[in-house]
Formats: structure tokens, C-alpha cells, sequence
């Protein structure tokens, strides 16, 4: 069985633990591991701040978007924003973490540290940045959902 789910967001803070609290409802319901489960929320959480935090095109566009996929035996996330998008070429090789001291700078790299599979880049045509990451899942003895 598969389900997936499409959020259209504010770009407000709010809006990231209401994303959080979505996607660790459905996995409880589908009978994720809770381990699992934590490692996406705390994920998507990293990539719904970037969206509010560096998403806005500075016109009319003051949304992202959240898409989550619980397919078979993997979970794929993606979080769109309308911004100005990665800097040309985008992410080659590792993400470097920030300094260690340093306020900002941890998500993408702490993504990476907690999906299987990462994708950073830019949408075509109109713009804005686009993270995709997804998760090999294991499930609860009994879970409603699991993969066959």
C-alpha cells in the first residue's frame, strides 16, 4: 500500500512542526519504527526551515511546498520554495557542515546524516530550490501498512 500527501505551506515558522506532526502521524499509523520515523521528522523539519528561512522570491509568492511518499518499502520527501534557488551548478560532492560555532549552515549536511539518498537543486523554468530526500523504512511487528 502507498500513501502520499502534498502540503502548500506559509512560509512561517509555524508551519514547520505542523509539517513535523503530519508526517509523524501518518508513519505511527502506518506502523514506521519510531527510530525511523524521528530521523525523516527531524529531517524534514531542517528542510521545511530552509524553505521559510531562504524560499521567498520577494514578490507574491510567500509559500513552499511538502510532499511526502510512503511507498512500498521507502519514504521520499520533498520541499519545494518559490526562491531564488541554489547558486548556479547547485551542490557537487559532500555537503560541508558549518562551523561548529556557527548559527546557520547545519541543515542540508544534517539531511544528508539522516536519509539514505539526498538531492538538492533548483526547479526548472520559474525557479526556486528543491530538497529531496528518502528513507529505507523498517516497520513495527504488526504494523497496519507494512510492505509485502
Amino acid at each position: 500500500m502507498s500513501i502520499w500527501w502534498s502540503l502548500h505551506l506559509r512560509r512561517e515558522a509555524a508551519s514547520v512542526p505542523l509539517a513535523r506532526r503530519l508526517l509523524l502521524g501518518t508513519m505511527e499509523t502506518a506502523g514506521v519504527d519510531p527510530e525511523i520515523s524521528f530521523d525523516l521528522s527531524v529531517a524534514l523539519s531542517e528542510a521545511c526551515a530552509n524553505a521559510v528561512e531562504h524560499g521567498g522570491d520577494g514578490g507574491s509568492s510567500e509559500a513552499y511546498r511538502v510532499t511526502a511518499y510512503l511507498d512500498g518499502e521507502k519514504c521520499r520527501i520533498e520541499v519545494a520554495d518559490a526562491g531564488p534557488g541554489f547558486p548556479p551548478g547547485g551542490h557537487r560532492g559532500p555537503i560541508r557542515a558549518a562551523h561548529v560555532e556557527a548559527e546557520h549552515g547545519r541543515g542540508l549536511c544534517l539531511i544528508q546524516e539522516l536519509a539514505d539518498h539526498v538531492q538538492i537543486g533548483n526547479k526548472p523554468g520559474r525557479g526556486g530550490a528543491v530538497v529531496s530526500f528518502d528513507k529505507i523504512l523498517k516497520w513495527r511487528k504488526g504494523a497496519p501498512l507494512m510492505a509485502v
